[in-house]
């Protein structure tokens, strides 16, 4: 009597012994990746390592005694986290909320914040050649994240460094 096991294991090896030979996936190492969206006027691009998870808009609660940028905090399937304005942080002008809002959740030291963004166009890749040199991207407060830019599809985008963000120190005190 053959074990469960032992029969899986035969459904394994005749699986394998038909299974037609699909070419290895080859990824250009000379390519960047990122989420790409747009804050204000500024398109903008994070690494895929620096994005958890893109989200619709969760019910805030807001946050007595906050930054004015803070908008509240969001309850994500039973996960607490608090819900940034991204555009009035670093421009000092609200996000227009809109039905479809979406948010970027990232990862920080204590735990995941989202934020909002004006417009999502979802991942995009560019290719090392298509550098560029940051110009208005990173003029004011933008300068301190965005250290490089690519161009591609007809614009330029300026890779946002969330991580930086989360280490600044007036990003890490909400409290006003």
């Amino acid at each position: 009597m053959r074990s469960p096991f032992d029969i899986l294991e035969a459904y394994e090896r005749r699986s394998l012994a038909h299974a037609v030979q699909l070419p290895e996936r080859q990824f250009a190492q000379d390519l960047w990746r990122g989420v790409g969206y747009r804050v204000g006027k500024r398109h903008l691009v994070s690494d895929f390592r620096e994005v958890v998870e893109i989200v619709p808009m969760p019910p805030i609660t807001p946050v007595p005694g906050a930054q004015p940028w803070l908008l509240g905090v969001g309850n994500l399937r039973g996960n607490l986290f608090p819900v940034v304005d991204l555009k009035y942080f670093m421009e000092g002008e609200r996000t227009v909320q809109q039905e479809g809002q979406r948010v970027l959740i990232m990862r920080q030291a204590g735990g995941d914040v989202a934020l909002t963004i004006d417009e999502l166009f979802g991942q995009r890749s560019f290719e090392l050649d298509q550098d560029t040199g940051t110009g208005e991207l990173a003029s004011g407060r933008y300068a301190h994240f965005v250290d490089r830019a690519f161009h591609g599809d007809g614009r330029d985008w300026g890779v946002f460094s969330l991580s930086l963000l989360s280490r600044t120190p007036e990003f890490r005190q909400a409290a006003a």
